[in-house]
């Protein structure tokens, strides 16, 4: 009976969202005419968590660390239903592999950082007991955040693992910032702070855009514009009558073209939705599947429109599609807010950004030369 009233409260409320749009003012920067309708309801179990994303989308080949993130993230799967003979037999697992594979987890990183990810590994190890203490008392209080912190630190390995990361900007788009690799972005609004990660492995341009304006202070004191409860909160639009930024080198308005890196896929497709290139059945590698999912806005028609405006997607997981929606492949994600959930749940139309700042990964950003 829960589940049937869930499955319609998602039904109406893709209704009530889809009937809104047609009350919306015409934007000159804006988010599609519809919001993401679906052909069926979520089917499978989503990644929704925005750092198990992350994770997934680095561009690394270590299949034995893949593995021990498999078993920790599935533990928030079984502790749903409380089957704690099955979250004992993952927290089992991952201390097997740390204990007797530890050379397939390091065989990948650096040498001159082997001696740092040995001691992660010691951390993660300590962290584990910790886990499968917790599991054995049957305490889901303190369960998931060890999940998390364990966690964390796969997450740091699996970074060490990124090696050789190269990236060459398209043939007409030399003149645009890109990050060649991952930034922290600090923002501070009106109410509380957000931290946001923002991967420039997967779209190193439209990342490299919102770092390097963050950089110039360009979003300081800016509003938020928009705010549709449980669909989208738009900001960056500045004062006066442009819709996004303009260059102060050349006076011109900064475009940035669509980017979407498909799974499976080397470099991003640019210019073009998925649709339109008639790959409907492929997925990107950074999906609208979080709640905080950040994404590039842009004119409804016009892929290749976008500037400073961008927009949190503000769907629940649980009514999130997996690879359904029709935001995946149309917008770019080019991050995720990993910290500031509850700020995020009150911001509103009229609530400013008051700052926004990189507090790690600037080193990754390249200016164009």
């Amino acid at each position: 009976m829960v589940k049937r009233r869930k499955r319609w409260f998602a039904l109406l409320v893709i209704l009530l969202l889809w009937l809104g749009t047609f009350l919306l003012p015409p934007l000159a920067i804006a988010l599609p005419v519809e919001p993401p309708l679906i052909a069926a309801l979520p089917q499978g179990n989503a990644i929704t968590d925005p750092k198990a994303l992350l994770r997934w989308a680095l561009p690394i080949d270590n299949p034995t660390v893949r593995e021990l993130q498999k078993d920790l993230e599935q533990i928030s799967f079984w502790v749903r239903g409380k089957q704690w003979s099955k979250i004992a037999s993952n927290i089992s697992k991952a201390k097997t592999i740390i204990r007797d594979r530890a050379d397939e987890l390091l065989q990948r990183i650096p040498a001159e950082k082997q001696e740092a990810a040995k001691t992660l590994l010691a951390e993660l190890e300590t962290s584990l007991d910790t886990l499968q203490e917790a599991a054995k008392a049957k305490d889901r209080s303190q369960l998931l955040p060890a999940k998390a912190a364990a966690l964390d630190k796969v997450g740091e390995l699996e970074a060490m693992m990124v090696q050789n990361f190269s990236y060459t900007p398209p043939k007409g788009y030399e003149h645009l910032p890109r990050l060649l690799g991952r930034a922290t972005v600090e923002m501070e609004t009106s109410k509380g702070k957000l931290t946001i990660v923002v991967d420039g492995y997967s779209a190193p341009l439209t990342a490299g855009n919102f770092v390097d304006l963050v950089q110039r202070h360009f979003y300081d004191g800016l509003p938020f514009t928009r705010a549709e409860e449980s669909y989208v909160l738009q900001a960056g639009d500045p004062p006066g009558p442009e819709v996004g930024f303009i260059d102060p080198k050349t006076n011109q308005y900064r475009a940035i073209p669509l980017e979407i890196l498909v799974e499976g896929d080397k470099y991003p497709l640019y210019g073009i939705t998925l649709e339109d290139a008639g790959r409907y059945l492929d997925h990107p590698v950074l999906p609208f599947s979080a709640y905080g999912t950040v994404a590039l806005a842009r004119p409804n028609d016009d892929p290749n429109g976008g500037s400073s405006q961008f927009f949190f997607l503000l769907f629940e997981p649980e009514l999130t599609p997996a690879g359904l929606n029709l935001l995946d492949g149309r917008y770019a994600v080019f991050g995720y807010v990993v910290e500031g959930e509850e700020t995020l749940r009150q911001l509103r139309q009229g609530d400013k950004i008051l700052s926004a700042k990189v507090v790690d990964g600037l080193e990754h950003l390249v200016q164009p030369t």
